[in-house]
Protein backbone atom coordinates (compact mmCIF):
# COMPACT_ATOMS: atom_id res chain seq x y z
CA UNK A 1 0.00 0.00 0.00
CA UNK A 2 1.36 3.50 -1.25
CA UNK A 3 2.26 6.26 1.50
CA UNK A 4 -0.89 8.03 0.34
CA UNK A 5 -3.38 5.74 1.61
CA UNK A 6 -1.25 4.80 4.69
CA UNK A 7 -1.53 7.38 7.90
CA UNK A 8 1.43 8.80 9.21
CA UNK A 9 1.23 8.55 13.16
CA UNK A 10 3.83 10.39 15.90
CA UNK A 11 4.04 8.65 18.91
CA UNK A 12 5.72 10.91 21.27
CA UNK A 13 7.11 9.93 24.81
CA UNK A 14 7.74 6.38 22.81
CA UNK A 15 10.34 6.06 24.63
CA UNK A 16 8.47 4.97 27.80
CA UNK A 17 7.17 1.78 28.91
CA UNK A 18 3.90 2.67 27.15
CA UNK A 19 4.47 4.69 24.59
CA UNK A 20 7.31 1.98 23.33
CA UNK A 21 4.22 -0.76 23.17
CA UNK A 22 2.28 1.63 21.08
CA UNK A 23 5.32 2.58 18.71
CA UNK A 24 5.97 -1.34 18.40
CA UNK A 25 2.25 -2.34 17.46
CA UNK A 26 1.67 0.38 15.67
CA UNK A 27 5.33 -0.64 13.35
CA UNK A 28 3.72 -3.82 13.14
CA UNK A 29 0.13 -2.82 10.90
CA UNK A 30 2.80 -1.20 7.75
CA UNK A 31 0.37 -1.70 5.79
CA UNK A 32 -2.17 0.88 7.74
CA UNK A 33 0.43 3.34 8.96
CA UNK A 34 3.59 4.86 8.33
CA UNK A 35 5.16 5.30 12.00
CA UNK A 36 7.65 8.14 13.58
CA UNK A 37 8.77 8.07 17.38
CA UNK A 38 9.92 11.39 19.46
CA UNK A 39 12.43 10.86 22.66
CA UNK A 40 13.93 12.86 24.48
CA UNK A 41 17.68 11.33 24.49
CA UNK A 42 19.86 9.63 21.73
CA UNK A 43 19.83 6.59 24.66
CA UNK A 44 16.34 6.53 24.32
CA UNK A 45 16.22 6.49 20.57
CA UNK A 46 18.83 3.58 20.82
CA UNK A 47 17.10 1.66 23.53
CA UNK A 48 13.55 1.65 20.96
CA UNK A 49 15.56 0.65 17.85
CA UNK A 50 14.74 3.57 15.96
CA UNK A 51 16.45 4.82 13.00
CA UNK A 52 15.83 7.84 10.78
CA UNK A 53 11.81 7.64 11.83
CA UNK A 54 12.85 8.57 15.53
CA UNK A 55 13.08 12.20 16.38
CA UNK A 56 14.96 13.53 19.36
CA UNK A 57 13.70 16.59 20.90
CA UNK A 58 13.12 18.33 24.24
CA UNK A 59 8.78 18.78 24.26
CA UNK A 60 9.55 21.72 26.50
CA UNK A 61 11.16 23.73 23.51
CA UNK A 62 8.56 24.09 21.09
CA UNK A 63 10.89 25.66 18.30
CA UNK A 64 12.20 21.78 18.10
CA UNK A 65 9.10 20.17 17.88
CA UNK A 66 8.26 21.18 14.02
CA UNK A 67 10.87 18.56 12.03
CA UNK A 68 8.90 15.19 13.87
CA UNK A 69 5.87 17.00 13.57
CA UNK A 70 6.03 17.74 9.73
CA UNK A 71 3.16 15.96 7.63
CA UNK A 72 1.75 13.84 10.41
CA UNK A 73 -1.90 12.90 10.68
CA UNK A 74 -2.45 11.66 13.71
CA UNK A 75 -0.33 11.94 17.27
CA UNK A 76 -0.58 10.66 20.31
CA UNK A 77 0.86 11.85 22.96
CA UNK A 78 2.50 9.82 25.91
CA UNK A 79 4.81 12.12 27.50
CA UNK A 80 4.68 12.45 31.02
CA UNK A 81 6.55 13.91 33.91
CA UNK A 82 7.71 10.99 36.38
CA UNK A 83 8.30 11.30 40.10
CA UNK A 84 11.36 9.68 41.64
CA UNK A 85 12.04 8.31 45.09
CA UNK A 86 14.21 10.24 47.39
CA UNK A 87 17.06 7.63 48.21
CA UNK A 88 16.75 6.29 51.95
CA UNK A 89 13.40 4.97 52.35
CA UNK A 90 13.20 1.90 54.72
CA UNK A 91 9.88 0.21 54.74
CA UNK A 92 10.47 -1.52 57.32
CA UNK A 93 9.95 1.56 59.72
CA UNK A 94 6.93 2.85 58.63
CA UNK A 95 5.80 5.84 57.02
CA UNK A 96 5.15 7.03 53.70
CA UNK A 97 8.51 7.21 50.96
CA UNK A 98 9.22 10.98 49.42
CA UNK A 99 9.60 12.09 45.31
CA UNK A 100 11.23 14.40 43.60
CA UNK A 101 11.44 15.29 40.20
CA UNK A 102 14.41 16.27 38.39
CA UNK A 103 15.22 19.79 37.22
CA UNK A 104 13.48 21.13 34.32
CA UNK A 105 11.03 17.77 34.11
CA UNK A 106 8.62 18.84 36.63
CA UNK A 107 4.65 18.60 35.73
CA UNK A 108 4.39 21.92 34.82
CA UNK A 109 6.95 21.83 32.31
CA UNK A 110 6.33 18.64 30.98
CA UNK A 111 2.61 17.83 30.99
CA UNK A 112 2.04 21.34 30.39
CA UNK A 113 4.36 23.25 28.58
CA UNK A 114 5.51 20.20 26.67
CA UNK A 115 2.13 19.09 25.86
CA UNK A 116 1.19 22.67 24.95
CA UNK A 117 3.63 23.12 23.04
CA UNK A 118 3.10 19.86 20.72
CA UNK A 119 -0.86 20.27 20.20
CA UNK A 120 0.37 23.88 19.20
CA UNK A 121 3.19 21.95 16.91
CA UNK A 122 0.06 19.59 15.81
CA UNK A 123 -2.25 22.34 14.81
CA UNK A 124 0.54 24.38 12.54
CA UNK A 125 1.32 20.96 11.09
CA UNK A 126 -2.25 20.30 10.32
CA UNK A 127 -2.20 16.81 12.12
CA UNK A 128 -5.91 15.78 11.78
CA UNK A 129 -6.52 13.91 15.11
CA UNK A 130 -4.67 14.15 18.71
CA UNK A 131 -5.18 11.57 21.33
CA UNK A 132 -3.42 12.79 24.48
CA UNK A 133 -2.89 9.84 27.22
CA UNK A 134 -3.99 11.34 30.47
CA UNK A 135 -4.48 9.46 34.36
CA UNK A 136 -7.62 8.98 35.88
CA UNK A 137 -7.68 11.30 39.43
CA UNK A 138 -7.83 13.94 37.72
CA UNK A 139 -11.27 15.44 39.20
CA UNK A 140 -9.72 14.90 42.84
CA UNK A 141 -7.42 18.23 43.14
CA UNK A 142 -6.38 16.19 46.21
CA UNK A 143 -5.31 12.99 45.20
CA UNK A 144 -2.34 11.14 46.28
CA UNK A 145 -0.76 11.78 42.99
CA UNK A 146 -0.31 15.63 43.02
CA UNK A 147 1.28 15.46 46.27
CA UNK A 148 4.35 13.47 45.22
CA UNK A 149 6.98 16.34 44.80
CA UNK A 150 4.27 18.81 44.53
CA UNK A 151 4.47 18.79 41.40
CA UNK A 152 0.31 18.50 40.86
CA UNK A 153 0.58 16.26 38.09
CA UNK A 154 -3.15 15.76 37.27
CA UNK A 155 -3.43 19.20 37.74
CA UNK A 156 -1.37 19.94 35.03
CA UNK A 157 -2.31 16.76 32.92
CA UNK A 158 -6.48 18.27 33.39
CA UNK A 159 -5.04 21.39 32.00
CA UNK A 160 -3.55 20.32 29.02
CA UNK A 161 -6.65 18.30 28.28
CA UNK A 162 -8.86 21.00 28.32
CA UNK A 163 -6.43 23.13 26.08
CA UNK A 164 -6.65 20.04 23.63
CA UNK A 165 -10.14 20.14 23.54
CA UNK A 166 -10.48 23.94 23.10
CA UNK A 167 -7.95 23.82 20.34
CA UNK A 168 -10.27 22.92 17.57
CA UNK A 169 -7.95 19.39 16.47
CA UNK A 170 -10.15 16.35 16.39
CA UNK A 171 -9.35 14.90 19.65
CA UNK A 172 -9.39 11.45 22.01
CA UNK A 173 -9.01 11.72 25.53
CA UNK A 174 -7.55 8.40 27.44
CA UNK A 175 -7.28 8.32 30.83
CA UNK A 176 -6.23 5.18 32.34
CA UNK A 177 -6.18 3.36 35.78
CA UNK A 178 -3.25 2.07 37.54
CA UNK A 179 -0.93 0.86 34.64
CA UNK A 180 -0.17 -2.98 34.66
CA UNK A 181 3.00 -4.41 33.15
CA UNK A 182 0.97 -7.68 32.44
CA UNK A 183 0.09 -9.45 29.39
CA UNK A 184 -2.02 -7.68 26.89
CA UNK A 185 -5.37 -8.88 24.81
CA UNK A 186 -6.68 -11.12 27.78
CA UNK A 187 -9.21 -8.85 30.08
CA UNK A 188 -12.18 -7.68 29.58
CA UNK A 189 -11.86 -3.59 29.39
CA UNK A 190 -14.06 -1.17 30.62
CA UNK A 191 -15.28 2.70 29.76
CA UNK A 192 -15.95 5.10 32.41
CA UNK A 193 -16.05 8.66 32.92
CA UNK A 194 -15.07 11.15 36.08
CA UNK A 195 -13.25 9.15 37.99
CA UNK A 196 -16.39 6.43 38.92
CA UNK A 197 -13.76 3.61 38.24
CA UNK A 198 -11.58 4.47 40.82
CA UNK A 199 -14.45 3.93 43.73
CA UNK A 200 -14.22 0.27 42.11
CA UNK A 201 -12.35 -2.89 42.20
CA UNK A 202 -11.20 -2.13 38.65
CA UNK A 203 -9.41 0.89 38.50
CA UNK A 204 -5.70 -0.84 37.10
CA UNK A 205 -5.05 -1.91 33.67
CA UNK A 206 -2.12 -3.45 31.64
CA UNK A 207 -0.24 -1.35 30.05
CA UNK A 208 -0.15 -4.02 26.47
CA UNK A 209 -4.04 -2.91 26.50
CA UNK A 210 -3.80 0.95 26.74
CA UNK A 211 -1.47 0.86 23.67
CA UNK A 212 -4.29 -1.58 21.84
CA UNK A 213 -6.98 1.33 22.50
CA UNK A 214 -4.43 3.72 21.15
CA UNK A 215 -4.18 2.43 18.10
CA UNK A 216 -7.83 1.38 18.19
CA UNK A 217 -8.33 5.03 18.94
CA UNK A 218 -6.94 5.91 15.61
CA UNK A 219 -9.40 3.88 13.24
CA UNK A 220 -13.04 4.27 14.93
CA UNK A 221 -14.74 7.45 14.61
CA UNK A 222 -16.92 6.29 18.00
CA UNK A 223 -13.86 8.16 19.87
CA UNK A 224 -13.67 11.23 18.31
CA UNK A 225 -14.01 14.40 20.04
CA UNK A 226 -14.51 12.15 22.99
CA UNK A 227 -12.97 11.31 26.20
CA UNK A 228 -12.89 8.46 28.51
CA UNK A 229 -11.59 6.86 31.36
CA UNK A 230 -10.38 3.24 31.06
CA UNK A 231 -9.52 0.19 33.21
CA UNK A 232 -10.17 -3.26 33.17
CA UNK A 233 -11.84 -6.30 34.88
CA UNK A 234 -9.27 -8.88 35.91
CA UNK A 235 -7.92 -11.84 34.09
CA UNK A 236 -10.05 -14.29 33.77
CA UNK A 237 -13.01 -12.47 34.38
CA UNK A 238 -15.61 -11.49 31.73
CA UNK A 239 -14.44 -12.02 27.71
CA UNK A 240 -11.26 -10.50 26.73
CA UNK A 241 -12.62 -7.03 24.17
CA UNK A 242 -12.22 -7.46 20.77
CA UNK A 243 -14.94 -5.53 19.27
CA UNK A 244 -13.65 -2.27 19.78
CA UNK A 245 -16.18 -0.29 17.79
CA UNK A 246 -18.94 -1.46 20.21
CA UNK A 247 -16.64 -1.17 23.15
CA UNK A 248 -15.89 2.79 21.89
CA UNK A 249 -19.61 3.39 21.33
CA UNK A 250 -20.42 3.57 24.69
CA UNK A 251 -18.29 6.74 25.05
CA UNK A 252 -20.97 9.49 25.49
CA UNK A 253 -18.56 12.09 27.35
CA UNK A 254 -16.50 15.11 25.42
CA UNK A 255 -14.15 15.76 28.52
Amino acid sequence: MSDVTRMTVLVTGAGGRTGKLVYNKLKQNPDKFVVRGLVRSEESKIRIGGGEDVFVADITKAEALSPAFSGVDVLIILTSAAPKMKPGFDPSKGGRPEFYYDEGAYPEQVDWIGQKNQIDTAKIAGVKHIILVGSMGGTDPNHHLNSFGNGKILVWKRHSEQYLVDSGVTYTLIRPGGLLDKEGGLRELLIGNNDELLATQTKTIPRADVAEVCVQAILHDEVKNKAFDLASKAEGEGSPTLDFKSFFSQVTAIF
